[in-house]
């Protein structure tokens, strides 16, 4: 593999992972919205990826592993699990039995998928900067 390739891959791993940590931000940013301009209460958004050929091995590929693989964000969809429904009669979003319906984000899983974004974000730029470094130890090699 030339190091082209292996900077292509870590690149499309890293964009990946930035706009799934721009979706979990709105989430979490949006768990008390019970009003949209969509109308209704936030739903909750998730982000689904695909693999990617970044270059082929060879002309004819006769295998997988003869592809380099990259990732990209096919899809962000939206979340179909209901909405919470609180008793809150006072509230301006109440309908006629005094119930309002909260987004369904539960704060506490969002933080746990930002982590594991946050963690495969730096495991692309650790696969980055050791592509690099074998890049300039082979460069260094030549002198």
């Amino acid at each position: 593999m030339d190091i082209e390739k292996a900077f292509a891959i870590s690149a499309s791993g890293l964009n990946a992972q930035k706009r799934r940590l721009e979706v979990i931000s709105s989430n979490l940013a949006n768990v008390e919205s019970t009003r949209t301009a969509e109308g209704g209460p936030y739903r909750r958004k998730d982000v689904l990826f695909a693999a990617t050929p970044v270059a082929a091995a060879l002309e004819e590929p006769t295998d997988f592993a003869q592809i380099y693989q990259g990732v990209k964000v096919s899809k962000i969809v939206t979340d179909k699990t209901p909405l919470k429904k609180v008793f809150e009669p006072n509230h301006p979003d109440a309908d006629i039995d005094g119930y309002v319906l909260y987004p369904n984000v539960n704060g506490v899983s969002e933080m746990v998928n930002m982590l594991s974004a946050l963690r495969s974000y730096d495991a692309n730029v650790t696969a980055m900067d050791a592509s690099k470094s074998m890049a300039l130890k082979a460069l260094e090699i030549g002198r």
